[in-house]
């Protein structure tokens, strides 16, 4: 089974403001854990509205709903004006995970020695971080996004109405 980052979104919004660090070296003053918020708030907790209203505020078409549903922010176009927040009409889209500068995590693949983890891990204060071999599972709210992150978060769920 192979490791993965593991990120506990309900762990995540208790914490006030996250200061974790991040050893990628092509960004020193990266924040990382940002990054990875932002995949896992996109395709855990954002409702996936049919219209999108968040996509049709954006001046710079840097918001894309992909088929499965799923929103796509093109790091290059975004200005980061935080349209798509306001626009968004259950308050998912999170303004602080829209900064301008845009740091990526690369998950630590092969710059891992045996027996060690990703420095954001350690950072940590909450342990909303982990690495690990962590397999998704629906009953325990654990989503695979990618193929390196595993997220924990207890989703919406779109009632059907008759």
């Amino acid at each position: 089974m192979a490791k993965r980052l593991f990120i506990d979104l309900e762990k995540c919004r208790e914490c006030g403001e996250c200061e974790v660090s991040c050893s990628y070296f092509y960004h020193p003053f990266n924040d990382g854990v940002m990054y990875l918020r932002e995949l896992a708030e996109f395709a855990t907790t954002c409702r996936h509205c049919d219209e999108a209203p968040c996509v049709k505020s954006c001046p710079t078409d840097a918001l894309e709903k992909l088929e499965d549903g799923i929103l796509k922010r093109y790091n290059l176009r975004c200005v980061s004006c935080k349209s798509c927040s306001y626009a968004c009409p259950f308050g998912t889209i999170l303004p602080e995970l829209l900064p301008y500068a845009v740091s990526r995590c690369d998950f630590c693949i092969g710059r891992l020695k045996e027996g060690e983890s990703p420095v954001c891990v350690g950072g940590c204060t909450e342990g909303a971080v982990m690495y690990g071999e962590f397999e998704p599972d629906q009953k325990e709210h654990r989503f695979l996004v990618g193929e390196h992150l595993v997220v924990h978060s207890i989703p919406w769920k779109k009632e059907e109405y008759v």
